[in-house]
């Protein structure tokens, strides 16, 4: 199932001006010796490598359903995006910990600093834009919802994963600039390696928000409830169904859902009409929500589930 062309554009754009942002921050760092240049150097090319294990999830996502995973690939995506929540935490904010360490423990003042100044302008500039890329496609899919809100219940975490990068990005460019601009004119070197760590405080807490959000769906989150309703909305107007109980729904992959419907038929009903009932129902539901791969219908009583459902709320809260 292809994925959102958005997705990928955000991706890209970040893709690009992160490697090129990288390569310059590396030749700032090397040629003034700023530690805050190096921790920025490093955190640029962590986002490269994020933004080509993005891509990559995405294209795994998109294979198709086989006997090996019959309900599709989506979760790929889910498993790559918790690897980049770790790459960022690992390796972006532990170098620019170590490396802020490091100066605040031996100070040396920066050289050459025209040029780390250019190079975090032309990179803050290139940020911003990406930055904007993302933020006007994640403005696009979260309609009426709160940016909080929209990031807990978003089911693609390509665009709000990009977006809390290049936020953190820009956070982080800010640090580096206050610090080598404090460094310079106060005369005190070792707040170049306060921005360091400053910058890997604010890696951590943005790992810390994509592998919370990221490790719920991969272990597993419900779709939206717009689709659940829709299902139950269909089936009790169904005539071969005496009472639609309650769906189960879970997201496989940005565009793939699953749904299990508890129903009671009507019990004079032969087993041809109800397969017809179910195919009548799956037909209407995918109409609106082509996402839904797949629709399975349980036949209970009304009682019958909601002991079920009872059982489980116990046992989620037993100890």
């Amino acid at each position: 199932m292809a994925a959102p062309s958005g997705s990928r554009l955000v991706i890209y754009a970040a893709l690009v001006g992160n490697l090129c942002i990288a390569i310059a921050k590396f030749v700032a760092a090397g040629l003034s010796g700023s530690s805050a240049m190096l921790s920025e150097g490093v955190h640029s090319l962590v986002d490269t490598i994020n933004e080509v294990l993005l891509l990559y999830g995405l294209r795994r996502s998109e294979k198709k359903p086989d006997t090996v995973h019959p309900f599709g690939y989506g979760r790929e995506l889910y498993f790559w995006s918790f690897i980049v929540a770790l790459l960022v935490f690992a390796a972006g904010a532990g170098v620019s910990a170590y490396e802020g360490i490091q100066h605040i423990r031996h100070p040396e003042p920066a050289t050459n600093h025209l040029i780390s100044y250019s190079v975090l302008g032309i990179s803050i500039a290139f940020e911003g834009a990406s930055w904007w890329i993302a933020l006007r496609e994640f403005r696009a899919t979260k309609g009426t919802m709160g940016y909080f809100e929209a990031f807990r219940r978003s089911k693609d975490p390509t665009t709000f994963t990009v977006l809390l990068e290049d936020s953190a990005a820009l956070l982080g460019l800010g640090f580096a600039l206050a610090g080598l601009l404090a460094a310079q004119l106060l005369d005190m070197p070792v707040l170049d390696g306060v921005a360091s760590l400053c910058i890997a405080a604010v890696l951590a807490v943005t790992a810390f928000l994509l592998a919370r959000e990221t490790k719920g769906l991969l272990v597993g989150e419900p779709a939206h409830p717009s689709v659940a309703n829709r299902i139950l909305a269909v089936a009790n107007t169904d005539p071969d169904l005496r009472n639609a109980n309650g769906v189960t729904t879970m997201q496989m992959g940005p565009d793939q859902v699953v749904a299990m419907l508890s129903a009671e038929f009507e019990d004079d009903r032969t087993t041809p009409q109800i397969e017809a009932c179910i195919t009548r129902i799956e037909k209407a539901v995918k109409a609106e929500y082509p996402e839904l791969v797949a629709l399975f219908v349980k036949p209970q009583t009304p009682e019958v589930f909601r002991a079920r459902r009872a059982a489980l709320g116990e046992h989620r809260l037993s100890p």
